[in-house]
């Protein structure tokens, strides 16, 4: 799957596009809409935590340094004389490391703001709407051609390479 990101002028043009890619089978769990505080949503599919919030990537930095962490420390472990560590020591470290760092993360990435979604705090607290839409890797032409055939003004502000399958 990738993110795309489009900037759209209203909650009208919002309501359209959602209607459209409802229309092309895109599921609306995969469609995210950030709007300025105060905004009635009504019923569009509004961004979560998960997506307003750095806890995905927090949490990817958090496995790789826990995971890390805890092999080294089970590779000192093994150095110390005296002490008879089995290499299995090592692998359970690491992977016990991995899950603290993921959880560790995780919890301090819940309380950062998303750090891609920086580019579009201005235009967000200027009225504008920002979408995010998960699609296929073989239909992001298809999507980002169906938006900007019937909505000129709706801004492809680009696309995120990949996102994790459980956003």
């Amino acid at each position: 799957m990738q993110r795309l990101y489009f900037l759209l002028p209203n909650l009208e043009t919002a309501h359209t596009v959602v209607n459209e890619l409802l229309l092309a089978r895109i599921e609306e769990r995969h469609m995210h809409v950030i709007a300025r505080e105060g905004t009635p949503m009504e019923d569009l599919p509004e961004a979560s935590l998960m997506q307003k919030s750095d806890f995905i990537p927090a949490m990817q930095r958090g496995v790789a340094l826990g995971g890390a962490t805890g092999a080294l420390a089970g590779l000192v472990a093994m150095a110390i004389p005296g002490l008879v560590i089995a290499g299995g020591l090592v692998l359970a470290m690491g992977i016990s490391g991995a899950g603290m760092g993921a959880w560790l993360g995780g919890m301090i990435g819940l309380d950062v703001e998303n750090t891609r979604l920086k580019k579009f705090e201005q235009a967000i607290n200027n009225g504008e709407i920002l979408m995010l839409v998960d699609v296929p890797k073989d239909r992001v032409e298809k999507i980002e051609e169906l938006v900007k055939k019937h909505h000129p003004e709706a801004d492809l502000e680009g696309t995120e390479p990949r996102i994790p399958a459980f956003p």
